[in-house]
């Protein structure tokens, strides 16, 4: 059984284009096989039959089932075998019909007519030569037109939803990168800020609990909060929705620079922000707190929020001791949520750090206020 399954799958290597689908019209091949039995044919009429009508079929499923070259030489061979036997069997007529199905399966559109009007100027010529009645004639004509077109417009309709499945898969394919990048920048930011303040305040802590146990107290359990909103941030970052506004993001980064011993100066300005400009404004000044609190060792910090008529700025300005390093993920994160909303990001780093950030303004919504 399994040389069985072997050597018919080499005959007939059936694919998800076509499947079973050509052998259903097999059984037409009949009135082929039986011609010798109509003209009463001796056994040489019989043996050259068969054997020609099984050639035949084995060409016709290798042309649905192959592709290239081998597929276009099956579907050459098959035309030959009509033109050859049209004259000792009527029967082969219907070879035309099958090699216009096969044929018609070829992608470029004019391959297909050449080889139709191939198929009915075989038919045409035959049926001058042995005296086709009209109806028969006709009826193939009709068949091979019908058979040839329908089958390369269904063939077409299969290669556009090929190619669509395949857009689909690659979209599909690229929003989960997308998403996989977006989690990655969400918690280095989130995360990044969240566990600066927690060292911060825990070294302040480990200093004062000896000298002011009280103070100490106090630290921890800013410690714990923390903890606690770092949590909940993870959780909203992985949701996709996490900011409580530029403003709440500005009074954390004061927050977090007077806890490392930064003078900070805050200037802010009414403002008109999309909520997911106003989510990703916030994400920036949190990380460019966050790298002034790592490595500027700087001394006082600047943060102004700005807007002209047709841009709001973000500046982050410290005295430190500049950024030298390449550019890191953090930065690298806040250019692409930026460029992706219209915005750009400029980074200066001649006595200090000068961070600016510039995004459109939004064309509606109420202006925000500090």
């Amino acid at each position: 059984m399994k040389t069985i399954r072997t050597i018919w799958y080499r005959i007939y290597p059936t694919n998800d284009e076509h499947k079973w689908m050509p052998l259903m019209w097999l059984p037409f091949m009949l009135w082929f096989f039986l011609d010798p039995y109509w003209k009463h044919a001796g056994l040489w009429h019989w043996t050259w039959n068969t054997l020609a009508g099984l050639f035949f079929i084995l060409l016709y499923m290798q042309a649905f089932s192959r592709s290239g070259a081998v597929k276009n030489i099956c579907i050459g061979l098959m035309l030959l075998m009509a033109a050859v036997c049209i004259p000792l069997n009527v029967g082969a007529i219907g070879f035309l019909i099958y090699s216009a199905a096969a044929v018609g399966f070829n992608p470029k559109l004019r391959w297909v007519v050449l080889l139709i009007a191939l198929d009915l100027s075989i038919l045409l010529f035959y049926a001058y030569r042995v005296h086709l009645d009209l109806g028969t004639w006709g009826s193939m004509a009709m068949l091979i037109i019908l058979v040839g077109f329908g089958n390369h417009h269904w063939a077409s309709k299969q290669c556009a939803m090929h190619e669509l499945r395949l857009a689909n898969d690659e979209i599909e394919h690229l929003a989960k990168v997308a998403e996989r990048e977006r989690i990655a920048r969400d918690l280095h930011d989130v995360l990044g800020h969240t566990l600066s303040l927690i060292t911060l305040k825990s070294e302040l802590a480990r200093k004062l609990v000896d000298r002011d146990p009280a103070r100490a107290r106090q630290e921890m359990h800013e410690v714990e909060a923390a903890s606690r909103a770092a949590l909940a941030d993870v959780r909203e970052a992985i949701r996709g929705y996490r900011s409580d506004g530029i403003f709440a993001e500005l009074a954390r980064a004061r927050a977090a620079l007077e806890t490392a011993g930064v003078a900070v100066e805050c200037q802010t300005d009414s403002v008109q922000l999309s909520p997911a400009q106003e989510s990703v404004l916030a994400l920036a000044l949190r990380e460019a707190v966050t790298n002034v609190v790592r490595h500027a060792a700087a001394r006082r910090c600047n943060v102004s929020l700005k807007r002209n008529a047709t841009l709001c700025t973000l500046e982050v300005v410290d005295d430190g001791r500049g950024a030298n390093a390449p550019e890191g993920n953090g930065l690298r994160g806040m250019r692409e949520r930026l460029e992706s909303l219209g915005g750009s990001l400029r980074l200066l780093t001649t006595n200090g750090t000068r961070l600016v950030i510039d995004l459109p303004l939004a064309s509606t919504g109420p202006a925000l206020r500090n």
